[in-house]
């Protein structure tokens, strides 16, 4: 982020209650074209998840994304945004069959499953409709894995796949996740690599040519640990489906992008409650801010998504311990990573937590101990 912007940032924050989170639309719309512009070859399915904001939904709509929806509340969502069912899919694979009719009723017919009770689901609540078999990944390398809960291993993907047909349901597709904010772009490659297996295997026995590929999200935002840029992560998977299908790839790629679209878009403006140290020879400053995990900050779980945070104030810098505001022990931020304070911060300054436009509202508790949901703001444009 240029200094400029966050000067513009901190002016448009000043009068406004802390927390709050700013989002910067220009950003999301320069991530949109970057992905155009180094992942030609892929079809965009933004992860509403990540940052539901309307403002935001409605600049992608607009640009021509396609949505990544997980519940029939994010469904009721776009549609009141004017975005038209064939521009979704209902990318949750854990879902009532009556959510599952609800978006067959309003038109949606590409559906994510990895299971065979959620096929048995679709076969009456969505007859016909395209399906697209997830796979069960171990998301190595990412700070926030999406391992075990999700997918299916390959072996069972075929048992699916017969299943499926069984059941008048079209395959369509083969998805998986390396993982979000993936650092190892070799994820790609080994789950590429068994996606070309499937394909092979759907056609010859199957009689089946699977037409699509969804590589789900992982691409990062920046962070305090540096990752490769966009355009290293694009040739190499294009590198990698080269290697899996040669010159003739399925007919459709997709992503779905959700952090590296929103995250660098948003910054969250917080308040030094107290500083504070537990014993007399205790060596680092506990620093208590008006936002932790259950304010929106929950990816500070395990420390595993690091945010660079700024502080207000001059003169030589101190470690700290950072810590939300909430009658809950688990409510610390960074405890083993260090984070360095100026000396003469104090309390009532303002605290700017950078690249928070990603999982962070989306995530925010409804009233726990009373604390409302993190509130947003759209920066105004220059």
């Amino acid at each position: 982020m240029s200094r400029e912007k966050f000067e513009r940032i901190k002016e448009f924050a000043k009068d406004k209650e802390t927390p709050c989170l700013i989002i910067d639309l220009d950003v999301i719309r320069k991530n949109y074209e970057n992905l155009q512009t180094y992942l030609p070859w892929a079809t965009i399915y933004y992860a509403v998840k990540a940052n539901p904001d309307d403002a935001v939904v409605s600049l992608l709509r607009d640009l021509g994304s396609n949505f990544d929806v997980a519940s029939r509340y994010e469904l009721d969502q776009l549609l009141r945004l004017g975005v038209s069912p064939d521009r979704m899919s209902f990318g949750n694979t854990i879902k009532k069959e009556k959510d599952i009719a609800y978006f067959y009723e309003k038109g949606v017919r590409l559906f994510v499953t990895d299971s065979i009770a959620d096929i048995d689901k679709l076969s009456r609540a969505a007859p016909g409709s395209k399906v697209f078999f997830r796979l069960l990944t171990e998301g190595l390398g990412a700070d926030w894995p999406l391992s075990k809960k999700f997918g299916s291993h390959p072996d069972l993907a075929r048992q699916l796949m017969k299943t499926a047909m069984r059941f008048g349901l079209e395959p369509y597709g083969i998805s998986f996740h390396p993982g979000s904010q993936q650092r190892d772009v070799g994820q790609w490659s080994s789950a590429l690599a068994i996606v070309a297996q499937l394909f092979n295997w759907a056609r010859h026995d199957l009689k089946v040519d699977l037409k699509m590929i969804n590589m789900g999200g992982g691409f990062p935002a920046n962070y305090l640990e540096p990752t490769d840029s966009l355009e290293q992560y694009a040739q190499d998977i294009k590198r990698f489906l080269d290697n899996s299908f040669g010159l003739v790839w399925p007919e459709k790629i997709v992503i779905e992008p959700g952090r590296s679209m929103a995250g660098d878009a948003g910054v969250i403006v917080s308040e030094i409650i107290n500083i504070a140290k537990k014993s007399v020879h205790e060596r680092y400053p506990w620093v208590f801010l008006d936002i932790g995990k259950f304010g929106g900050l929950i990816e500070t779980l395990d420390e595993s998504i690091k945010y660079p945070i700024y502080f207000e104030g001059q003169g030589s810098v101190e470690e700290v311990i950072l810590a939300g505001p909430t009658c809950d022990s688990m409510d610390i931020l960074y405890e083993r990573t260090p984070y360095f304070m100026p000396s003469s911060a104090k309390i009532g300054d303002r605290v700017y937590i950078l690249t928070t436009g990603a999982y962070t509202q989306s995530y925010s508790s409804v009233y726990f101990n009373g604390f409302p949901p993190l509130k947003s703001y759209i920066l105004p444009p220059a």
